[in-house]
């Protein structure tokens, strides 16, 4: 079966070791990059359209997990989303993850008869996707893929016994404000710096949104976006373009909330 693959790995004598064990595993399958960060595999990707991609989990500044989340939100609609395979130094935690949501990951250092197995899993999904109607397999694939993306960058449960986060300390010049949780109806990644929208005030603070997460209350707050969290509760209404993206109205704020395909899912009539 002749594909193109892109592999996003760090560490250039093991992106050299995995691309000589797929060629020996898979003959007629082509590189057509390969690249040392998360950001260069998005936006190489993106240009390429490859049909498979190995992602490392573990990559500068934007991790594989993370690739894979903006390109599923940036992925052209229409186009077969690519099949991903995770490669990962031993994590048990990440194996087990990938194994309840069955997303295909390699161990370092690759084995070759752990990818033959990975090569035949790949090759059977794009068999089934190329047998499949063309107006129905992108957008299966797809929606199958941005579950289980999802499952992977749910935050990590609390510590039990441990409280949700109550008050946002924000530094506000030469002062530092307390802002009630309770009064937060959106924080949004921002550079370095996350903003925290209340109905009257915007304060910046520089926790990572990836740290605030797992301190917030899930039931309450809920991701729309990678950089998006809203107080679901303050959600007025879900819009929809004729493109088919969706915004959120939110009660005490004038602009909309942008949905990303990845996070769509959870905006269902009941």
């Amino acid at each position: 079966m002749h594909a193109t693959a892109l592999i996003a790995e760090d560490e250039p004598l093991l992106a050299a070791a995995l691309q000589a064990e797929l060629a020996r595993a898979w003959p007629q399958l082509q590189i057509v990059a390969t690249v040392g960060h998360g950001a260069a595999a998005v936006q190489q990707a993106l240009a390429l359209r490859p049909q498979v991609l190995f992602l490392d989990i573990r990559m500068p500044g934007q991790s594989g997990l993370e690739a894979a989340a903006e390109l599923a939100e940036e992925w052209p609609d229409g186009e077969p989303f690519p099949a991903i395979v995770f490669v990962t130094a031993y994590d048990q935690y990440a194996l087990q993850a990938f194994e309840a949501q069955a997303v295909d990951y390699l161990l370092k250092p690759v084995l070759p008869e752990r990818l033959a197995r990975t090569v035949q899993r790949v090759q059977g999904l794009l068999a089934q996707r190329g047998s499949a109607p063309a107006s129905t397999a992108p957008d299966a694939t797809l929606a199958h893929r941005l579950d289980q993306l999802r499952a992977l960058l749910a935050p990590a449960a609390p510590a039990p016994g441990s409280e949700p986060l109550r008050v946002i300390q924000a530094s506000v010049g030469s002062t530092i404000r307390l802002v009630p949780v309770d009064e937060v109806l959106v924080f949004e990644a921002a550079d370095k710096y996350v903003r925290v929208l209340t109905r009257d005030a915007e304060v910046l603070i520089r926790t990572p949104l990836k740290d605030l997460l797992p301190q917030l209350d899930a039931s309450v707050f809920w991701q729309v976006h990678r950089g998006t969290v809203v107080r679901a509760d303050a959600i007025h209404s879900v819009h929809r373009d004729e493109a088919g993206k969706l915004s959120l109205e939110v009660r005490g704020l004038q602009e909309r909330v942008p949905v990303s395909r990845l996070y769509a899912g959870r905006f269902r009539a009941m």
